[in-house]
């Protein structure tokens, strides 16, 4: 039976796919009040929410069965009741407002209008939230995403040419946890992917398998001569103030997690890669040998040319949209980037989980030959404690 759906703005800035949902192929009619459209006028001038509302606005441009109704009024009331005027003068047919606000849908029983929530909604996601790397199926081509085939994943890499990826990696003795850090193995091994991007939340092992795959790609199969490690040096909490020391000395807490991490890799190979470090000290005294590692502020990046080399650019979700462009723009011939990060964790007060490097990388790059990215997930994180925070949403 055909119904005639009449969308809120609610339900539009939750998902903008909800037209095409709703409208399923040609079976039901979607109509837009003009109070939702002056709604959306006002909010793409909030920093939050404006690349929702641009997507939204690309989805109605997009859909030319939406039906349009209402018109401004001189004596134009509460966006809500206003809504509700507009479906009353339309005249439609036993109108349905799909709305999530629930005291709207109380206020529609005033009106004896007809409402009900939209089941498909999704919290407010940015770019790199919503592509996770499997190709949605509605919007054409996009090059190195996955599918799932008969159980399996499939990397697209051109539209005439894909790959089954039935097989496991073993990456400088790591082996992925689960399908997804397989994946991102496969999108960091391939020669033909320049720029890879890697989106999780905390624990999900984006440093520990990039840094494997920059071990291996370096040290072992020597396909890169360098391993560039890039960071935001962005404190959480209370400001530590100046600290004393070289240009090493000063990045240190920034990036101490990483020694560890990369301390861990050398142990899971034993002697076979003893020249990692400058002497066998303790974990906290190694030093990272300069022949294979170099750890760079992202303020000493302008100038630079980076070529050769496995660079891998820790919570990318604390640089700007200038800085990573500044960032990007350094790289040469024979480079791999690797850029990790997590929009719910910004800890520059400047930025949002839209307005930040990691979103803009998969907001601008998405579709590239040489451009791939993918969401970690799964049931495995760091440990039960941040399993708990993850699982509650602290």
């Amino acid at each position: 039976m055909q119904k005639n759906y009449v969308i809120d703005t609610s339900v539009l800035l939750d998902n903008p796919k909800c037209l095409e949902i709703l409208h399923n192929g040609q079976e039901n009619n979607i109509y837009l009040p003009y109070a939702v459209v002056r709604e959306l006028d006002g909010l793409k001038k909030d920093k939050r929410l404006s690349p929702v509302v641009s997507r939204v606005v690309d989805e109605i441009e997009e859909n030319d069965f939406i039906k349009l109704i209402g018109s401004e009024s001189p004596n134009s009331t509460d966006g809500d009741l206003q809504i509700l005027e507009d479906i009353r003068k339309s005249n439609i047919d036993h109108p349905i407002l799909v709305t999530n606000d629930k005291l709207f849908r109380v206020l529609c029983k005033y009106y004896n209008i007809a409402s009900e929530p939209f089941e498909g909604s999704i919290p407010y996601q940015s770019e790199s939230q919503l592509y996770t790397g499997f190709h949605p199926g509605n919007n054409g081509f996009i090059h190195n995403s996955f599918t799932w085939e008969k159980g399996k994943p499939v990397l697209h890499i051109s539209p005439k040419e894909s790959k089954t990826i039935d097989y496991e990696h073993k990456v400088w003795n790591v082996r992925p946890l689960n399908v997804y850090q397989n994946l991102a193995f496969e999108l960091m091994l391939s020669p033909h992917i320049h720029l890879v991007s890697i989106q999780s939340k905390a624990g999900f092992g984006k440093s520990y398998i990039s840094l494997a795959t920059a071990m291996q790609e370096v040290i072992q199969e020597k396909h890169y001569e360098k391993i560039y490690l890039i960071k935001p040096t962005i404190e959480v909490g209370e400001s530590l103030g100046f600290l004393p020391g070289d240009v090493e000395d000063k990045v240190d807490p920034y990036v101490r997690y990483l020694r560890s991490l990369i301390y861990k890799l050398h142990m899971q190979r034993g002697s076979k890669c003893s020249r990692v470090f400058t002497d066998d000290s303790t974990p906290q005294k190694l030093k990272l040998n300069p022949e294979f590692f170099e750890i760079l502020p992202i303020a000493y990046i302008r100038g630079m040319n980076i070529e050769n080399a496995f660079v891998i650019v820790d919570e990318t979700q604390n640089l700007s949209r200038v800085e990573v462009r500044s960032l990007l723009t350094r790289m040469s011939h024979g480079t791999k980037c690797v850029c990790l990060g997590d929009v719910e964790q910004i800890d520059n007060r400047y930025l949002n989980k839209y307005n930040n490097g990691l979103n803009w990388i998969v907001k601008t790059c998405l579709g590239e030959p040489g451009y791939g990215h993918i969401v970690l997930k799964g049931d495995r994180s760091r440990g039960p404690i941040c399993d708990i925070v993850i699982r509650n949403g602290l």
